[in-house]
């Protein structure tokens, strides 16, 4: 059966965290769909790049899926925690017990406030650090605490996206995956 993620963007989300999550999640087999917080379908990223979801989130909030993972961004990590669909989804994904993250701003702006963080450990862009109330392990690059995945921003962007695809398809994925992206240390 085919892995399916969610990943939701807003107008002001993080380019390169956004492209860079849903780019490796699809080299893995991963059915991705791309969803937009907004009633148009084409956001404006942070840096003017404008993206087009295949979706709304209107339209798949009754839907499952095996990961829901938060591109950062600003104002893109905030409209990402202020939309009541999308919440709504990462509340029931965490009860479940299946796979979430954020990167950026989005753990501390999207996750912490909504909830989706209390008695995990996680990390966030360094600006935006000191918003998460657990501070043991925010100096690493990529968290995983539980079904939780977090990281750190633009950066280690590559290193959260490969981390997702161990946690839903395997660390053999993972490796096969990373290794055509020439990354030492992948």
């Amino acid at each position: 059966m085919t892995a399916t993620a969610l990943v939701p963007i807003a107008n002001g989300s993080e380019d390169i965290e956004s492209v860079t999550i849903i780019d490796v999640l699809r080299r893995a087999g991963v059915e991705v769909t791309v969803a937009s917080v907004h009633a148009d379908a084409t956001v404006t990223a942070a840096r003017e790049t404008r993206i087009t979801a295949d979706t709304l989130i209107t339209d798949c909030s009754d839907r499952t899926f095996d990961l829901i993972a938060l591109p950062g961004g600003m104002p893109g990590a905030r409209n990402l925690g202020n939309s009541e669909p999308l919440v709504g989804m990462l509340r029931a994904q965490k009860e479940a017990g299946r796979l979430y993250g954020a990167i950026c701003a989005a753990p501390a702006v999207a996750l912490e406030p909504n909830g989706l963080l209390e008695g995990q450990a996680a990390t966030a862009h360094p600006g935006f650090q000191d918003q998460l109330s657990n501070q043991s392990r925010i100096g690493e690059r990529v968290v995983v605490d539980g079904h939780c995945i977090t990281s750190q921003g633009p950066g280690t962007a590559l290193a959260f996206a490969l981390t997702l695809v161990e946690y839903l398809c395997g660390r053999a994925k993972r490796d096969e995956v990373a290794a055509p992206m020439v990354l030492a240390g992948a």
